[in-house]
């Protein structure tokens, strides 16, 4: 999966380089999450604890078994 970001004032999706990398505070940002292969949008805009919530319910029952 990947995890994008833009600022909320802009139209551009970007990789997320990571918390520590970020210049602008998270929560100036909306957040997506995508395929691996960036075909399919699997969370639509939202915040970065909504989307990182979403993000750990599918790691879990993904490798829940």
């Amino acid at each position: 999966m990947v995890l994008q970001f833009k600022l909320k004032t802009s139209s551009r999706w970007q990789d997320y380089p990571g918390k520590s990398k970020m210049k602008v505070p998270l929560a100036r940002c909306d957040f997506r999450l995508l395929t691996s292969d960036r075909r399919r949008v699997i969370v639509e805009k939202g915040s970065y604890d909504a989307v990182m919530k979403r993000f750990r319910q599918i790691e879990f029952f993904k490798h829940k078994g």
